[in-house]
């Protein structure tokens, strides 16, 4: 996102900028055109009402969050909590996992490579991943022990380093293979793949990555939307599944 808007619940700005039209009394189109005027570059995703009266919430590329007031002269650039009597809830994540859920959802099993278990699947995960990541290649030594417990865990491509780079030929190639699992497997053993080229959802994924707020790999989605960034044990992953 922008440099200037640095994440914190404290920032609390005003947008010193020539009033847009008033005309349109729609404040979802009042917040988009203020903002997107105050801050060039800013790519909006969404606007909505958010659960606090007068806020509206604004998704914007790479998933931070903005609360913005109905005329977008007023916003803040953090998570939003609510307090009850159950404890602390994250509203924005919780948001944010909704929508996660749904862009998977939209997502064909089919273009993802798979590994499953031998019996019936009790749960399934989705990890956007990189061939090159060391914490992906160990990630992916505890699929057997997720299949174990009954868990699918569906790959989708995420090159880190971007269309074009060897890493992302590489995902090309495996996804290619004759064997997507054999060739997924070598790749994260440190084996050479051979090179192949055939109609791929490569670049299609590392673009769905950054619209769910993969920043990093492995990224490890729950089926309600969750994202857990970063290599975690099978152990504690079965554990999170189990919360879910």
């Amino acid at each position: 996102m922008h440099a200037r808007l640095i994440p914190t619940l404290l920032l609390i700005a005003t947008l010193l900028i020539p009033a847009v039209s008033m005309a349109d009394d729609d404040p979802k189109k009042q917040v988009r055109e203020r903002l997107s005027q105050a801050i060039p570059g800013l790519t909006i995703q969404g606007v909505r009402e958010s659960d606090v009266p007068g806020l509206y919430e604004v998704v914007t590329q790479g998933q931070e969050t903005l609360y913005a007031t109905p005329d977008g002269r007023h916003f803040v650039v953090g998570k939003l909590y609510r307090l009850d009597e159950n404890g602390l809830t994250n509203l924005t994540e919780k948001g944010l996992s909704k929508k996660r859920a749904r862009l998977l959802s939209q997502v064909d099993d089919a273009r993802m490579i798979s590994f499953a278990p031998d019996g019936p699947v009790k749960a399934t995960v989705n990890v956007f991943t990189d061939i090159d990541c060391p914490y992906c290649r160990k990630l992916h030594q505890e699929v057997p022990r997720l299949n174990e417990q009954g868990v699918r865990v569906n790959y989708l491509a995420y090159p880190r380093s971007g269309p074009g780079t060897p890493s992302f030929r590489k995902y090309v190639s495996v996804w290619c293979s004759e064997d997507r699992q054999t060739a997924m497997d070598q790749a994260k053993a440190g084996q050479s793949v051979p090179s192949a080229q055939c109609d791929n959802p490569v670049q299609a994924q590392f673009r769905l990555g950054g619209q769910v707020g993969v920043t990093g790999t492995p990224a490890i989605i729950l089926e309600d939307g969750r994202m857990i960034r970063g290599y975690v044990p099978a152990e504690r992953l079965l554990q999170a599944l189990e919360s879910s």
